[in-house]
């Protein structure tokens, strides 16, 4: 889908376009709001991604003359300003959404997803056709469960049917439509990736006219009822996961969460390379001002305009993980931030600032890699399951941040654990227990040669006594799996072993705007799943909603500070367990010596790196892991020895 976007941040741009992107949208970006109000009324767009405060024109004066205009288009509107004044002001103009800065990728496409659902005649968030099924989210492709390798455009043109399905697109159309405003491709290259996109369809068993042509008016996708296949897939997706943009002509390729870690923080590294000049400039550009204004000769709205490029600063060094400097860049924004024009003495410590700032800045070189965690990703072995099961397992591995591998039977199985040539040893054994004397065989092997392994044997019947015992005496565990859903089991099996867990999800709770859009960014490295709230008036409904594995609050907010919050959280016996963080500016030992009264579990000082903050959270929830894995073991021993 074809994305019109609105900003004039150079870096936001850049993490966006390679966000969309990576969803296989195509993304034209423009700086102001008179350049997006000439693309908006000329070119053809699914949605359009609109910065408030713009220059030349700002987004919400660009809201209503696009919507006063009769555009149609689906508006998603971002800004930094929370409060619920703007909000009713961008909705009021028009706009679909609302997103406030800072915002998690992955929220903002996923409201993308949800917008472009809504101007299609496809409402759903699978698009299918036949037993032909694309999941936008994932970007999975497959056909009568077979999944597609397709290239990028292959991929656009499906989605583009798909979104509109009983239309008829003609080769201007799809040009309009997948190309970006820059591209003029022929139409002879359309034709060439449509022939390709029938090719690997008809391979998958569709028909050969799956894709149809009208001559002379355009392409479309023939009608279900005329394919031979039932209208509900009987399987589920099983493509695997892939990540644009690729050139043109090149396959999708599988990627795992490493690989895409690495790539991420590598596009993060060419960015800066980019940005930090820009950065340089900011800065050299607010030393005129303070200069000026210690020479007398500046005045307020300069000073303004000074202000805000020290506020684009804070947020540019965060995303970089650049943390003293964004502290240095936070002291100068603070100091701008008045309501009338600074005098001479109190403009006197920007200098210093900004002197400290350039240094900082140019310190960090470009060769200089930001350190990428590696963790390997635990591996589940899968033996002999039903097949039902084992799709559904592999999925919930899949979402928890888990690699599995599914066997048919306890030869392939001995094959790979003892077989020279296999590199990768699995965390925990899943393994069917219907043929009882080769399992058991198999579970005393195992436990004989791989002892820090477990092995957890299932079954769908409530076993004899004598039957789990043997389980536990030749070296594994038993579950059985009557009555219990494929998340239980999960849960049950991984909570076994201390070093696998769920992706954690870690709240957030500052009054920093600043602090919380980099907060986000430092920690998405080290796989935790982040939400943050600046209103500790929502505290409670937020929690409720979230249910995080950790929270990290700050001491001093204002209304409600964050010493409260923990007392209330330990009051209640639902979080009186949950992993508490205290963050916070305050090196104030009577505050720390408070904040562990009140219950919390650590305490840290403003500014941390990403990785250091990250390890502190991972170690409480290991703790807490370790522990209920402990009572979690027990109970199963037990339920194999007691009748």
């Amino acid at each position: 889908m074809k994305i019109l976007l609105i900003e004039d941040d150079d870096t936001l741009i850049a993490l966006l376009t390679r966000s969309l992107s990576s969803q296989h949208h195509i993304v034209d970006a423009v700086k102001d709001g008179e350049m997006g109000w000439t693309y908006a009324s000329t070119f053809d767009y699914d949605a359009i991604v609109l910065d408030i405060m713009l220059p030349k024109l700002d987004g919400i004066s660009l809201c209503k003359k696009l919507r006063g205009a009769g555009c149609t288009t689906p508006i998603l509107l971002l800004t930094a300003q929370d409060n619920t004044t703007a909000k009713v002001q961008g909705l009021d103009a028009g706009a679909d959404d609302y997103v406030v800065k800072p915002f998690d990728l992955a929220e903002l496409t996923a409201r993308v997803r949800a917008l472009l659902r809504r101007g299609s005649t496809n409402p759903l968030p699978l698009l299918s056709w036949g037993d032909l099924m694309l999941n936008p989210s994932s970007c999975e492709v497959s056909y009568n469960g077979q999944p597609l390798a397709l290239t990028t455009k292959e991929y656009d043109l499906l989605e583009l049917f798909l979104r509109d399905s009983y239309r008829v697109f003609s080769n201007d159309e799809i040009i309009d439509r997948l190309w970006s405003s820059d591209d003029f491709p022929a139409e002879a290259t359309v034709r060439s990736h449509l022939r390709r996109l029938r090719h690997k369809l008809q391979s998958a068993g569709a028909p050969h006219d799956f894709i149809g042509t009208i001559h002379g008016r355009g392409y479309y996708l023939t009608s279900p009822q005329n394919l031979p296949q039932s209208l509900i897939p009987s399987n589920h997706l099983a493509g695997a996961i892939y990540e644009s943009p690729l050139p043109n002509d090149c396959d999708f390729h599988p990627i795992n969460s490493n690989q895409q870690q690495a790539e991420y923080l590598a596009f993060l590294q060419e960015t800066w390379v980019k940005t930090k000049p820009q950065c340089l400039e900011n800065v050299a550009e607010i030393a005129k001002v303070v200069d000026r204004i210690l020479l007398g000769n500046s005045n307020y709205p300069e000073q303004q305009q000074a202000h805000q490029k020290a506020h684009k600063l804070v947020g540019t060094l965060g995303v970089f993980s650049l943390v003293s400097s964004m502290e240095i860049a936070r002291q100068i924004e603070r100091l701008l931030n008045r309501s009338i024009l600074l005098s001479p003495a109190e403009a006197s410590p920007l200098q210093n600032y900004l002197s400290e700032l350039t240094s900082a800045i140019e310190s960090r070189l470009p060769s200089q890699k930001i350190d990428v965690p590696s963790p390997d990703l635990p591996l589940l072995l899968l033996i002999d399951l039903d097949p039902t099961l084992t799709q559904s397992l592999t999925e919930i591995a899949e979402n928890n941040g888990c690699r599995s591998i599914a066997l048919p039977t306890i030869e392939a199985a001995d094959r790979y654990l003892f077989g020279d040539s296999n590199p990768y040893l699995p965390t925990l054994i899943l393994v069917n227990l219907r043929d009882t004397s080769s399992t058991l065989n198999f579970i005393h092997n195992v436990h004989l040669r791989l002892p820090d392994r477990v092995i957890l044997g299932l079954s769908d019947r409530d076993e004899s006594i004598d039957r789990r015992l043997a389980v536990v005496r030749h070296g594994g565990k038993f579950l059985c799996t009557t009555n219990l859903t494929t998340e239980q089991i999960f849960t049950a099996a991984t909570s076994l072993i201390p070093s696998i867990t769920t992706t954690p999800k870690v709240m957030i709770v500052d009054d920093d705007l600043d602090w919380l859009r980099t907060i986000p960014k430092l920690l998405q490295p080290w796989g935790l799943k982040i939400t943050t709230l600046a209103d500790p008036q929502q505290f409670w409904s937020v929690l409720q909603s979230v249910r995080p594995d950790a929270i990290v609050l700050d001491v001093q907010m204002p209304e409600i500070n964050g010493l409260e919050l923990c007392q209330v959280l330990r009051s209640d016996p639902q979080w009186q367990s949950l992993p508490i963080l205290f963050l916070s500016a305050s090196k104030d030992s009577i505050d720390q010596q408070e904040a562990f009264k009140v219950g919390a579990d650590d305490y840290l000082c403003k500014p941390m790196m990403g990785g250091e903050l990250a390890q502190r959270i991972r170690h409480r929830l290991a703790r807490l892991h370790a522990r209920s894995a402990t009572r979690v073991g027990q109970r199963l021993e037990v339920v194999a020895s007691d009748p």
